[in-house]
């Protein structure tokens, strides 16, 4: 599944692209997502501009005129530019035309991606009410993880991946970042102290920066916005690596199942 580095990856690949572009049609091929596809879109959409693009959690916003699409890429989806009526294929769903003779296109093989529409005046969403803060963010540090980690007993990487708490620390990043922190991943969340909450915080920043500037993590099928994939796989540490040498004390990193997530960590390096 795309991760807030992959999605932030697509919003700067569509972002320069869409602004100031006019949606003159929406086409919707398969409303059939995770979430039906509202019959509506067509005419709510129609002739807004594009203001610019922006990201909450996982959340795509497109920004216009007359209100905002909100885009969930879910496991496989993807969007993309097209030539305004380019032959559509099994998958592609939507097609958003544009002024510039260009469509955004929606494309979800597995349909667990969504697309709503929020109204000028709606301030919220049910899907975006409760999320913590971003990770890149002044409002997230450490202790803001120490503060609401006291007495759970939930493990440290569940706890940091609860978007909840914070957005966007999805699986990969939360191997990456404990182990760049000396954290291991089953150490309970409320035995954490203060300072090594704040090296954990700073550790997701900076993984999370990196990924982003390496354009996300391909792993079997993300392209970007660009048509292009990431490259952040290059420089995984744990991830996916479980059996293998560690890079750091070359010991055998383990990999075990938490939350029903591969995880990865190295004995010697992350103590309890």
């Amino acid at each position: 599944m795309p991760e807030l580095p992959e999605v932030e990856t697509v919003r700067r690949g569509i972002e320069a692209p869409l602004r100031q572009q006019q949606i003159i049609n929406t086409i919707i091929r398969d409303s059939r997502l995770r979430w039906p596809v509202d019959d509506a879109l067509p005419a709510l959409a129609a002739n807004a501009r594009v203001i610019a693009v922006t990201r909450r959690a996982k959340y795509l916003l497109i920004e216009t005129d007359k209100g905002r699409l909100m885009v969930h890429l879910g496991m496989s989806g993807r969007l993309y530019f097209v030539p305004a009526g380019t032959p559509a294929g099994v998958h592609d769903h939507i097609d958003w035309e544009l002024s510039n003779g260009q469509a955004l296109r929606y494309t979800d093989p597995r349909r667990f991606g969504s697309v709503h529409w929020l109204a000028l005046n709606e301030s919220g969403h049910a899907l975006l009410d409760h999320l913590g803060p971003e990770p890149l963010s002044n409002d997230f540090d450490g202790e803001l993880l120490y503060q609401r980690s006291r007495k759970r007993s939930s493990a440290v990487k569940t706890f940091i991946m609860d978007g909840r708490i914070v957005v966007g620390v999805g699986n990969i990043y939360a191997n990456e970042a404990l182990f760049r922190a000396g954290i291991h991943p089953k150490l309970a969340a409320g035995k954490v102290s203060r300072p090594r909450y704040q090296r954990l915080a700073d550790e997701i920043k900076q993984v999370l920066s990196e990924a982003i500037a390496q354009g996300g993590t391909t792993l079997k099928d993300f392209l970007g916005g660009d048509g292009k994939p990431g490259y952040f796989k290059q420089e995984l540490s744990v991830y996916g690596r479980g059996g293998l040498e560690c890079l750091r004390c070359t010991a055998v990193l383990k990999e075990v199942r938490l939350g029903q997530r591969a995880t990865v960590f190295c004995p010697n390096c992350q103590k309890r």
